[in-house]
């Protein structure tokens, strides 16, 4: 089997990469009879003659290759037919900018296998590039902060060479006495958000005494799903009803914005779920929260401050609650928003070694010595007769072939 590393082709152009030289000199160790090579590019973070020093051949056709792995999505114009392409897609939740790049994988016989649909037989994903969007993210948070009352500045992140050098800066943070960070989520993201606030040492307080003590310190709550949530017709909560069915609940969180001076949201939101806040609770009298860093990222959705997405190039932006749109970081009145939807591309080095040590140990070897619980089948939009998986059937309008 010969396997490739495509080189990003997306615009804006993405510095990370699926694995790096040393996962790439641990795969031909462990499977001596698979061949890799890595398509040269001048964008990544890790250079080419990094891959190079770690004896990775380097070569621009890729043609002859039977599985090629990236990260984001495919210009349609790159697509080599006939090949099984591993990367995320945003395709299965029926984007509509990426409609064209389905059919076009159609149209080329491509077994699309899209990284976030690869899942255990119980349902939780295998890779993803969580925990560096939480990581990221809370750095970023504590820049808004910062940048918001003047009191002190750090560097982007994506300046920094990596983890450790962004993390050094962390110590120039200067918090006042009793102020309160919340966080929401505890998948992925919330756990890589929570890694920066332990960092930082910043004492962890349970969510009652975070809504009931005033503190001599700075301090954080992490907060579950029932910590902001409860049953309307009872005030209780069922974890597993909630999932199955979130109409019958609302959102408590409004005790939070009250006590709460920068919010950190790291959750997970599935549709029909309460919103957190909504743009007229902004406007309430009480409300505390003067730094919203938004590393989920849904727009016009559970966080109302959320009205669209920033970018890494700038990062901050402040919203009107009375106006209800978006303003310049800091007018008066305003609050900072922090909504980066790529965060993980400020530290490419390291998310690329996070992301990469998961691909070597739990994707690679399905590719390479069997997928015999159906991961990869079950992750496979299209197929290499190019149609869709009877999985992604539903896909059919979507891809334009209904009517052919």
């Amino acid at each position: 089997m010969r396997i490739g590393i495509i080189r990003e082709g997306k615009v804006p152009p993405d510095q990370r990469v699926p694995l790096t030289p040393e996962h790439c000199a641990k795969v031909l160790e462990r499977f001596p009879y698979v061949e890799l090579v890595v398509q040269p590019s001048d964008v990544r973070r890790i250079t080419d003659a990094e891959f190079a020093a770690a004896g990775v051949e380097l070569s621009e056709d890729l043609s002859d290759c039977d599985v090629l792995f990236g990260v984001k999505e495919v210009p349609v114009d790159q697509l080599i037919p006939d090949k099984t392409y591993f990367f995320f897609s945003h395709t299965f939740k029926l984007q509509p900018y990426n409609a064209k790049l389905l059919r076009a994988c159609l149209d080329k016989r491509i077994r699309l296998i899209d990284y976030e649909l690869l899942k255990r037989p119980g349902g939780r994903r295998i890779i993803g590039f969580g925990r560096y969007a939480g990581v990221v993210g809370t750095y970023n948070a504590f820049r808004t902060f910062g940048a918001q009352h003047g009191t002190y500045d750090l560097p982007r992140a994506i300046d920094c060479e990596d983890r450790t050098e962004m993390e050094s800066h962390l110590s120039k943070v200067k918090l006042a006495p009793g102020t309160k960070v919340a966080l929401t989520g505890r998948g992925r993201v919330g756990n890589g958000a929570r890694e920066i606030l332990e960092f930082m040492r910043i004492r962890e307080v349970h969510p009652v005494d975070f809504l009931r003590e005033d503190f001599e310190e700075p301090v954080f709550t992490h907060l579950d799903l029932e910590d902001y949530n409860r049953r309307k017709s009872d005030s209780g909560f069922d974890f597993k009803e909630f999932c199955d069915d979130p109409l019958g609940y609302e959102s408590t969180f409004m005790a939070f914005a009250r006590s709460t001076d920068l919010f950190i949201a790291g959750h997970f939101w599935a549709e029909g779920s309460p919103f957190l806040f909504s743009r007229a609770d902004v406007r309430d009298d009480d409300w505390r929260i003067s730094t919203v860093a938004d590393i989920s990222c849904d727009i016009d959705g559970p966080v109302a401050s959320t009205v669209e997405p920033s970018t890494i190039a700038d990062p901050m932006y402040g919203y009107d609650p009375v106006g209800e749109c978006r303003v310049p970081f800091g007018t008066e009145g305003s609050i900072g928003v922090m909504a980066v939807d790529n965060l993980p591309c400020e530290l490419p080095r390291d998310a690329s070694a996070d992301f990469g040590a998961t691909l070597l140990e739990q994707v690679i070897p399905l590719v390479v010595e069997g997928d015999a619980q159906g991961i990869l089948e079950r992750a496979s939009e299209t197929t290499l007769k190019g149609e869709l998986s009877p999985h992604f059937a539903y896909l059919s309008d979507y891809a334009g072939l209904t009517g052919q």
